[in-house]
């Protein structure tokens, strides 16, 4: 910070016999606030600068006006408002503060808020500061100081002072984990879907050894088609489906047992009467129903209602 003061000499001045005023440096560091005047007159006060050069947007800059004389403390009528100074500066909050010597100060920051094309010196500008109790008016000199760009307008265009540079390469990422997670749960998967496939093997497997009609299409393949042990196979295969014996006249038990066979009734009710004349008749018809396309009918229907 720099002091600047403006007024006549720090050597004390009396004016009359009954009334003498002194101001002197509260330190080394700043000069006179004021020299003896009347009591409306204008009054420099003891200003702390700051640094007149090397800002760019965005900076702050700290001004410091000493609010005491040597014992007899001022006050305020009101602290400077806040707010846009020209094109350049924006006052803001200001505040009191006490050092370590007991001064009291008004500290008032500006921010430089645009960003000149070249080096430029503008101006903090004057302004004056009213006391309340003694009715003197403190005036705060302008005070210069400098402004930078950000950047130069021309490139130098050396190392790696280009105008363009190149794209910055995109960090890798380790992928060990990630593969070692992948490989980890596709071994899961590939297990889980060998034992779902082993599973449906095996339900296959059973159902056609267990099932009913999937056993009776077993053994009337190996007996043949019009053999008496292929219509038997029949008639276990009905057996064992409704729980019971299962005869011409006991038909509805096995609908009811098994009303997923309901659709082929007329074909099955053909069976059992078919098979009534080859056991205890006159023997088959002339065309008599096809055992194994009926009992291949009656196998992809016990299929669809496998549990």
């Amino acid at each position: 910070m720099i002091a600047s003061t403006t007024g006549s000499s720090p050597t004390p001045t009396s004016t009359s016999a009954s009334t003498s005023t002194s101001t002197s440096a509260p330190a080394s560091t700043f000069a006179p606030a004021s020299t003896s005047a009347p009591a409306s007159a204008p009054h420099s006060a003891t200003v702390l600068q700051p640094r007149p050069f090397g800002y760019v947007v965005g900076d702050l800059m700290q001004q410091r006006v000493l609010l005491e004389g040597g014992a007899r403390a001022v006050d305020l009528t009101s602290l400077p408002k806040p707010g846009r100074i020209g094109a350049w500066l924006e006052r803001r909050a200001s505040s009191v503060v006490s050092d370590s010597q007991g001064h009291a100060w008004l500290v008032v920051d500006y921010q430089l808020i645009n960003a000149p094309q070249a080096i430029t010196t503008i101006n903090i500008p004057a302004w004056d500061l009213h006391l309340r109790t003694s009715g003197l008016t403190l005036q705060v000199p302008a005070w210069p100081v400098s402004i930078e760009p950000l950047t130069q307008r021309t490139v130098i265009g050396q190392g790696g002072l280009q105008e363009l540079r190149a794209d910055r390469p995109a960090p890798s990422i380790p992928t060990g984990p990630l593969v070692r997670s992948i490989e980890i749960w596709a071994g899961a998967l590939g297990v889980v879907l060998a034992l779902w496939l082993g599973w449906v093997l095996w339900r296959n497997w059973r159902a056609a050894a267990n099932q009913p009609f999937a056993r009776a299409a077993r053994e009337i393949r190996a007996a043949g088609e019009q053999s008496p042990q292929a219509w038997q196979a029949m008639h276990q295969a009905f057996d064992r489906t409704a729980g019971r014996v299962v005869q011409a006249t006991t038909l509805p038990a096995l609908f009811r047992a098994a009303s997923h066979l309901d659709p082929l009734r007329p074909r099955i009710e053909a069976f059992f009467a078919q098979s009534r004349e080859l056991f205890f008749g006159a023997g088959l018809p002339e065309h008599p129903i096809s055992v194994g396309e009926l009992c291949g009918e009656l196998r992809r229907i016990e299929r669809r209602h496998e549990r």
